[in-house]
C-alpha cells in the first residue's frame, strides 16, 4: 500500500458511448418539431428542457427535472475522517496503471472510499464538493429494494403479492396478475419495455419512461410481456417503476417521505436530498434520479455494510441484507443479481453493488468492511466490469494491509 494518488486536472469529458440523454433528448425535439404544444400533446418536457438535456453531462440533468425533497435529520451522525494511503496502482485494460489515470479515464467526479465506518479517502472533481448533489441514476434501483424491505418487515408487503393485487387499477391488465413483488424485485417480471436507447426510437423503452410526464400511465400502457414472469432475468427500468407505485401506495406516503423517514433521517444523513418526479408534484422516478452527497451515498453502503445498521441502531431488517447479499436463481443479463443489486463477476460472498448508467457506483464489501462511492460522467455502462475490479482490488489492498 502506497500513498494516495494526487488525481489530474480533468480533461473536457466528451464520451462516445454516452448515449441515453442526449439521443433521447435530440429524437424528442425532432419528434416534437421544436414545438411547445407538440410536446404537450406526447407528454414529455418541454423543448427548451430537452435541448438542455441533450449538451448537457449526465451529472447535470436533475435540475432540468422537477423533484421532492427527502429531508435530512436535524443532526448528521458523524462519519469520522481519517485519511490514509489506498492502492495508487492498479490493473486497467490489462496493464497497470496509477489509480488516478482510471479515475480520469472514466471522467470521475467524485471518488471516497470508507472503511469500518471511517472515510479514509476523499476526492471531487474541481467544481465540486462535499456539498454537491449528485444523481444517481440507477443506484436508485438499490435504494428502493431496502425500502421494499423496511415495507416487509412492517407487514405492508410480502414477496408472494401480486401487483394486480396492490395496484387495482392494473387489474384490467391480465399480465399484472401473473407478476409477483418478487419478479420485481429479482428483474424477472417480463414486462416488455426494453432499455432502450436507440435514437431512431426515441420515446419508446426506458427512454420514454425517462421522458414521460405521467409514469402511472406509462406503467398501465405497457402491459405487455416478453417472456413469462419468473422464467427468466432480465433488466428493464419498469420493474423497479412499478415496484416504486407499489410502495407508494401500500406506505401511503410519496417515495422522497419514505426514504427521508426510513433512511436518509435514521442513517443520519449530513445533506438533504431531492428525488426526481415526472411532473410537478407528480411521482417519483423509482428507477432513477435521487440526487445526494457523495458522502450520503457512502454513508448508504455503509447501511449495507455494517448489517442494516447505522450507529448501533437497527434501520434495515437483518433478513433483507441477508436477501440482497444472496444471488437469485435467475442471472440477469449474466450477472447474478438480487433485490435490485448487482453481483460483479469476481467477487466474493460479501461482495455486492449500487450501479448507475454513466458510472455511478456505490461498491460493498461486507468482509472488508469497505465501502467506495464513485460518482462520474461516463459512456452508458461503459467499463463496468472493469471498474468493480479496481474497486475488488483495492478492498483486498485495504484487508491485506490489516496490522
Amino acid at each position: 500500500m502506497s500513498a494516495s494518488p494526487a488525481m489530474p486536472e480533468p480533461s473536457i469529458r466528451k464520451s462516445p458511448a454516452r448515449r441515453w440523454i442526449t439521443h433521447t433528448a435530440i429524437g424528442a425535439v425532432l419528434a416534437a418539431g421544436g414545438a411547445w404544444a407538440a410536446t404537450r400533446m406526447i407528454g414529455v418536457p418541454d423543448p427548451v428542457t430537452l435541448a438542455a438535456l441533450a449538451v448537457v453531462e449526465p451529472s447535470a440533468v436533475s435540475t432540468w427535472f422537477p423533484s421532492r425533497a427527502v429531508p435530512a435529520p436535524s443532526q448528521a451522525r458523524a462519519l469520522p475522517v481519517t485519511p490514509r494511503p489506498i492502492l495508487d496502482r492498479v490493473e486497467w485494460k490489462g496493464q497497470g496503471v496509477p489509480l488516478a489515470t482510471m479515475l480520469a479515464a472514466t471522467h470521475t467526479n467524485a471518488f471516497l472510499v470508507v472503511q469500518d465506518g471511517v472515510l479514509i479517502h476523499e476526492w471531487y472533481r474541481p467544481g465540486t464538493g462535499p456539498a454537491t448533489l449528485f444523481p444517481s441514476w440507477s443506484v436508485a434501483k438499490s435504494v428502493v429494494s431496502l425500502l421494499a424491505g423496511t415495507a416487509m418487515a412492517r407487514g405492508k408487503l410480502a414477496e408472494t403479492d401480486r401487483v394486480s393485487d396492490l395496484l387495482p387499477e392494473l387489474r384490467s391488465a391480465a399480465v399484472f396478475g401473473k407478476i409477483t413483488v418478487r419478479d420485481l424485485l429479482d428483474m424477472a417480471s417480463g414486462l416488455a419495455v426494453p432499455e432502450n436507447y436507440d435514437p431512431l426510437h426515441p420515446l419508446t423503452g426506458t427512454a420514454g419512461m425517462y421522458l414521460t410526464r405521467d409514469v402511472a400511465a406509462f406503467v398501465k400502457d405497457h402491459a405487455q410481456l416478453a417472456f413469462k414472469p419468473g422464467s427468466k432475468g432480465r433488466y428493464r427500468s419498469i420493474d423497479t417503476e412499478v415496484l416504486g407505485l407499489i410502495l407508494a401506495r401500500v406506505e401511503g406516503k410519496p417515495l422522497a417521505d419514505l426514504l427521508s423517514d426510513r433512511i436518509w433521517k435514521p442513517m443520519g444523513a449530513e445533506a438533504g436530498a431531492t428525488w426526481n418526479l415526472d411532473r410537478p408534484g407528480g411521482l417519483e422516478k423509482a428507477f432513477c434520479c435521487i440526487n445526494a452527497t457523495a458522502r450520503d451515498f457512502a454513508r448508504f453502503g455503509l447501511l449495507v455494510a455494517d448489517q442494516g445498521r447505522a450507529g448501533g441502531t437497527r434501520i434495515i431488517p437483518a433478513r433483507w441484507i441477508e436477501r440482497i447479499g444472496t444471488p437469485a436463481r435467475r442471472a440477469v443479463d449474466g450477472w447474478h443479481y438480487s433485490a435490485q443489486w448487482w453481483h460483479a463477476p469476481g467477487g466474493d460472498d460479501g461482495d455486492i453493488s449500487a450501479i448507475g448508467v454513466y458510472g455511478q457506483y456505490v461498491y460493498v464489501n461486507r468482509q472488508t468492511g469497505t465501502v467506495i462511492v464513485k460518482l462520474s460522467d461516463h459512456g452508458a455502462e461503459q467499463d463496468e466490469t472493469d471498474t468493480l475490479a479496481v474497486m475488488q482490488a483495492i478492498a483486498a489492498d485495504l484487508e491485506a494491509g490489516r496490522p
